[in-house]
């Protein structure tokens, strides 16, 4: 009972720590008072390198990803992470002078300027949101929910852990809007980075450095066909997999259109992607591969497990304290972004053109946690909770970069051509996914990418009689 208190005590003491840090910080931001957009869902163009590069990583790195890659227990994995190095800096040096110079609050509003029609803007966002609502949102903090029960092994109903999860980070979006999203995931960052490479060095050190016994193919870099994640795969789909998801994914990239200058937002990029090279890998693999040549094949529940056993009971409550942050802020800036995208594209475009955005965003968030809520069971009852939302993600995601890509490389391509390779895109995967796969689901990504662009340019040519044209320089 008194280690339970002093864990619970030390959690609840972190978590106030990084709630007040975040809330003295906001308070004395200068704020903007006449763009309220640009003020709520880019905390006024005022996050410096470090809360750029903060928010980037802490908003990808969640339970999600810690709960999901290590429940795989091999390094294999550690390719997604090695491959969005390459992500970030296709969004440093290609789309993000774009968004700048377009002076875009969504990664959306692009299309519309690109395109001059704002439904096409409509439907990618209507998309993004349907992603958050369904995919990403309930994974999240069933995920959460799923660490604190086999970390501190309580006889808690999953859902009550859900329920506290889903209330507390709409709080931080709806009252903190982006600059307290940014702002706690930076401080939560640094903490949960921190920590993790704790667990790694005592797991590691729980074995004695020795990882004989554990098969192969858990510890390889190269997989086979059989396996998760194939080596051919890095060489079709996977860098459009981490382009779509670092550079058109409203809830990565608001953090990088929120600076100043598009200067100061490359440099918080390439910062991320730092971290993401030396340290990110080592944490979403090396506690899975221990816990196999501990526990063997215990799934989604390896990281909890072996956290819960190997770090002092003093330290497990700073540990959750972490993990609670990685989840909150994941979920409210799942939140934030999916409010930007439904006030800013959907809202004011069709709705009312100036509304209360505070006000509308709250409702918004509510109606987006109820659903998410709803979503956990779906997601109980996952094989592997990665996989699954990488098969997922991709219903919507090489669909969506095939508009972006469109809408950069040609000029006179109709909005309905490029609508109408979505849909098809989207039905040929969601076909493929749910009914027959005959390749890999990341070779199939980048046949639905070429199929799509290939769709709206005939679309264009042949339905719209417009011939497209290629753009010689960015405009």
């Amino acid at each position: 009972m008194q280690l339970e208190l002093v864990q619970i005590s030390v959690f609840l003491a972190v978590t106030a720590m990084i709630g007040g840090m975040t809330y003295i910080k906001c308070r004395a931001a200068p704020r903007l008072a006449t763009d309220s957009n640009k003020e709520y869902f880019l905390a006024g163009g005022g996050l410096s390198w470090v809360f750029v590069a903060g928010s980037i990583t802490l908003t990808n790195l969640s339970t999600d990803q810690l709960v999901g890659m290590n429940g795989n227990q091999m390094a294999l994995l550690a390719w997604w992470e090695l491959a969005a190095v390459v992500g970030l800096f296709i969004l440093a040096k290609i789309f993000l002078p774009v968004y700048y110079k377009n002076n875009c609050t969504t990664t959306t509003e692009l299309l519309e300027k690109r395109y001059g029609d704002k439904n096409i803007r409509a439907v990618i966002s209507v998309l993004f949101l349907l992603a958050n609502m369904f995919i990403f949102l309930p994974a999240v903090i069933y995920t959460g929910a799923l660490f604190m029960q086999s970390m501190f092994q309580v006889d808690i109903n999953l859902m009550v852990l859900v329920l506290a999860f889903a209330l507390v980070g709409a709080a931080y979006a709806v009252f903190g809007g982006l600059r307290a999203v940014a702002v706690s995931d930076t401080y939560s960052g640094i903490l949960l980075l921190g920590m993790s490479l704790v667990v790694v060095y005592l797991a590691l050190d729980t074995i004695d450095f020795d990882l004989s016994g554990v098969p192969a193919e858990r510890l390889t870099l190269i997989g086979d066909d059989q396996s998760p994640l194939p080596w051919h795969t890095l060489l079709t789909g996977m860098i459009f997999i981490q382009t779509f998801y670092w550079s058109t994914n409203q809830t990565i990239t608001q953090r990088a259109m929120a600076s100043k200058t598009l200067a100061e937002a490359q440099k918080g990029v390439y910062a991320a992607a730092v971290i993401r090279l030396l340290i990110v890998p080592s944490i979403i693999v090396i506690p899975g591969i221990v816990a196999y040549k501990l526990y063997g094949d215990i799934g989604d529940a390896a990281y909890g497990r072996i956290v819960g056993d190997i770090l002092p009971g003093w330290l497990s409550g700073v540990f959750a304290a972490a993990i609670a942050a990685a989840v909150l802020t994941t979920y409210n800036s799942l939140l934030n972004s999916s409010a930007a995208l439904y006030v800013c594209d959907i809202h004011e475009n069709y709705i009312d053109s100036q509304p209360n955005v505070r006000k509308l965003s709250a409702v918004v968030t509510v109606c987006l946690v109820l659903i998410s809520i709803l979503m956990v069971p779906v997601y109980q009852g996952a094989d592997s909770i990665i996989n699954l939302i990488q098969e997922l993600w991709g219903l919507v995601s090489m669909p969506i970069l095939s508009v972006f890509i469109v809408g950069l490389l040609f000029d006179n391509v109709k909005a309905n051509a490029a609508i109408i390779a979505v849909v098809l895109g989207t039905s040929l995967y969601a076909f493929f996914t749910f009914v027959w796969m005959p390749i890999h689901y990341i070779h199939m990504m980048l046949i639905t990418l070429l199929l799509c662009v290939a769709v709206a340019l005939l679309a264009n040519r042949m339905v719209f009689g417009q011939r497209a044209k290629l753009r010689t320089a960015q405009r």
